[in-house]
C-alpha cells in the first residue's frame, strides 16, 4: 500500500511504515491542488495541520483506508465524511501528553512566581523585589476542563504539590486518583486555577468568555494548552484588567492560522493581541506545549503502532 505524507515528521515514522511494507511518498512542497489530483492513488495519508481534509478532498480519495494525524486534534478533518467512507482516523494524543502536562505546569509556576516579568524587569535594569512577590501553589484548588490524555498528565504532575484537583468532562466516570470529577458549576465555585485540555468543537468554541469568568467564585489563573478558539480573547482581557483573572498562560491563541504556523497574519496586530503581548501577567508560547524533542519521536511511533494494529 502507498502512503502520502503532506508534512515532514520524525524519520521514525517513515522508517516504521517502511518496515511494515508501505511505500512512502512525500508531498511536503505540493499545493493542495496537486495533492487532490493524485490522492486517488493512495491507501494512507499522513497529516499534521497544513491542509483541510474536507468532503471534496475525501471524495477524490477513492482508495484511502486511513489518515494518520501526527498530533491530537482532528478539527482539520471532516470526521463524518471520513467515517462514512470507512476511512480509519488515527491520531496520537498519547505521543505528546507528557510534554503538554509539563508545559502547563511550567507556565503555572512561572505565572504564580512572576518569573517572566521578574526576568524582564532585571533586563531593563529594575530590581523590584516587592513588585515580584509571588504566590504558592500548595493548598490551592485546581480545575481541569477536559480530562483526557493531556488533562490526566497535568493532574498527575501537580499531584505532588499538596493541591486539590477537580476535573470536568462531557464524558462520565473519567475521574481518577489525581482528580475528582465534578460539574462545571462546582468546578467554578471552588477553583483558583483553570487549565484547558479540550478539543476544538462547536461546544468548546468560546467556552472561556465573559459569562464563564463572571461565574468563577474566586480570582483565578488561566492556562490554555489546548486550542486558541476556546478562549474569547477580548473577554479574557476584561478579566485581566478587573483582576478576576490573575494571570494567563497561553500556548495557543485564537489568532493562529489553521496550520498553527503564525499569529502575525496582518500588518497591524488586533488590539487584543497587542494587549496580551504587553501584559506582564500573561505568558505566551508559540503552540509548542506538545512540541518537545521527545514528543517528536513519540508522536511518530504512536502512529506507526496504530497503523500496525489496524492492518497486522
Amino acid at each position: 500500500m502507498k502512503v502520502l505524507h503532506l508534512e515532514e515528521n520524525h524519520p521514525t515514522l517513515i522508517k516504521g511504515l517502511q518496515a511494515l511494507g508501505f511505500q512512502n511518498d512525500a508531498a511536503y512542497n505540493d499545493s493542495l491542488k496537486e495533492i487532490r489530483a493524485k490522492i486517488d492513488q493512495y491507501e494512507g495519508l499522513i497529516i499534521r495541520s497544513k491542509y483541510p481534509i474536507d468532503e471534496d478532498f475525501l471524495a477524490r480519495a477513492k482508495k484511502l483506508k486511513f489518515i494518520g494525524r501526527v498530533g491530537a486534534g482532528l478539527e482539520n478533518i471532516d470526521v463524518n465524511a471520513a467515517e462514512s467512507r470507512n476511512i480509519h482516523l488515527l491520531n496520537a494524543p498519547e505521543g505528546n501528553r507528557n510534554a503538554v502536562g509539563e508545559h502547563a505546569l511550567g507556565m503555572l509556576l512561572s505565572l504564580m512566581n512572576r518569573l517572566n516579568s521578574g526576568d524582564a524587569a532585571i533586563r531593563s535594569r529594575r530590581w523590584d523585589r516587592e513588585g515580584h512577590r509571588g504566590w504558592e501553589l500548595s493548598g490551592r484548588t485546581l480545575g481541569i476542563i477536559g480530562y483526557g490524555n493531556t488533562g490526566k498528565s497535568f493532574a498527575q504532575k501537580i499531584s505532588g504539590f499538596a493541591v486539590k484537583t477537580l476535573c470536568y468532562d462531557i464524558l462520565d466516570n473519567v475521574g481518577d486518583q489525581f482528580a475528582r470529577q465534578v460539574s462545571l458549576e462546582e468546578l467554578q465555585s471552588q477553583c483558583e486555577v483553570i487549565s484547558l485540555h479540550i478539543p476544538q468543537t462547536t461546544k468548546t468554541h468560546g467556552m472561556i468568555n465573559k459569562k464563564f469568568i463572571a461565574n468563577m467564585t474566586h480570582p483565578f489563573w488561566l492556562l490554555n494548552t489546548a486550542r486558541g478558539s476556546a478562549v474569547v480573547t477580548v473577554d479574557l482581557i476584561e478579566g485581566l484588567k478587573s483582576k478576576k483573572v490573575l494571570g494567563a498562560g497561553l500556548d495557543v491563541l485564537e489568532y493562529e492560522t489553521r496550520s498553527f504556523s503564525s499569529i502575525f497574519n496582518e500588518e497591524k496586530l488586533p488590539p487584543a493581541l497587542q494587549y496580551l503581548m504587553e501584559a506582564d501577567n500573561v505568558l505566551l508560547s508559540p503552540h509548542v506545549a506538545g512540541w518537545t524533542r521527545e514528543s517528536h519521536v513519540k508522536l511518530a511511533t504512536t502512529i506507526v503502532e496504530k497503523v500496525k494494529k489496524l492492518f497486522f
